[in-house]
């Protein structure tokens, strides 16, 4: 005898390049159900399909007609997406970055989420840091979000660092229009940006099990200093191991995977997640997971 599910029924998923190991599905599964929500949440992988980005048409298309209530989308998507969408929130507007995209009444409204993901677990893990002085490594889109996070959460003065130099410097450009004029600027002088750093945030892959190290020199670390990672596995990377060594306060990427999910969720569903239960069951799923998942 066929025994059918009752519950209410939501269809969501991850649009991105090599998500084969994201842990976003089954932080929204597992929140829906503790909700008595039966959240199905699927990764259309571009890689693993053998598609590009000039594929998002069709893969939007498609989740529309099947019935999804949104995607987050990660790389090389954030941009990609956005001339698709009829609608942006005030924050995807800004940042020109889309991670989530809600799907309803036949419209596709994008928001960012990546930039509060990062937001909230700064206030949590980092309540009492020192923040008017910040130097940043990274300006691609996990960097845009996590500089307008800072810059929102009290920051004075931004350096941002980049191997391609004009994109830190258009990073800096845009955070000055919203910001104000001297909040945000380039960086050509790690060293000394990192001598008058309250602390330091860590934006690009480099720390993941696929791309070991460090993303700038140990020795300009500092026992004053805290430090802040976005990425996620591992937990501790080689940056980290190196500040808690020198007594520096830290951050891991786990909060902004969490928090991101946090908000998408709530789009999605128009639910409350519980944040607190969606932090715990991560953990338990880092612990469990191999080491070079990526870090959406």
């Amino acid at each position: 005898m066929t025994t059918w599910d009752s519950r209410p029924a939501l269809l969501a998923g991850l649009i991105g390049t090599g998500i084969g190991a994201s842990l976003t599905p089954a932080l929204h599964e597992r929140e829906g159900a503790e909700q008595g929500l039966r959240s199905i949440y699927r990764r259309l992988d571009l890689s693993a399909l053998g598609l590009g980005v000039e594929a998002l048409p069709e893969l939007l298309t498609a989740a529309e007609r099947v019935g999804f209530a949104g995607l987050n989308v990660t790389h090389p998507c954030k941009q990609a997406v956005i001339p698709l969408l009829h609608e942006l929130s005030d924050d995807a507007r800004a940042l020109g970055a889309v991670n989530t995209v809600v799907l309803r009444g036949g419209r596709r409204v994008g928001h960012n989420t990546d930039w509060s993901g990062f937001a909230e677990g700064f206030r949590r893990g980092l309540p009492d840091a020192k923040r008017d002085r910040v130097a940043q490594i990274g300006a691609g889109g996990a960097g845009a979000a996590v500089a307008h996070a800072i810059l929102t959460l009290g920051a004075t003065r931004l350096s941002v660092f980049d191997t391609d130099g004009a994109r830190a410097e258009a990073l800096a450009d845009a955070l000055c229009a919203r910001f104000g004029e001297g909040r945000a600027a380039a960086g050509t002088d790690l060293r000394g940006a990192m001598a008058g750093a309250d602390g330091v945030v860590n934006c690009t892959p480099v720390g993941m099990a696929k791309y070991p190290g460090l993303p700038l020199p140990a020795a300009l670390l500092r026992p004053s200093h805290w430090v802040a990672e976005i990425v996620y596995f591992p937990l501790e990377t080689e940056l980290l191991r190196a500040a808690r060594a020198l007594g520096c306060a830290t951050l891991d990427g786990g909060g902004m995977a969490v928090f991101q999910a946090v908000g998408a969720f709530r789009l999605f569903t128009g639910l409350e997640p519980d944040a607190e239960r969606m932090l715990r069951h991560f953990k338990d799923m880092v612990s469990e997971a191999a080491p070079d998942a990526p870090r959406t």
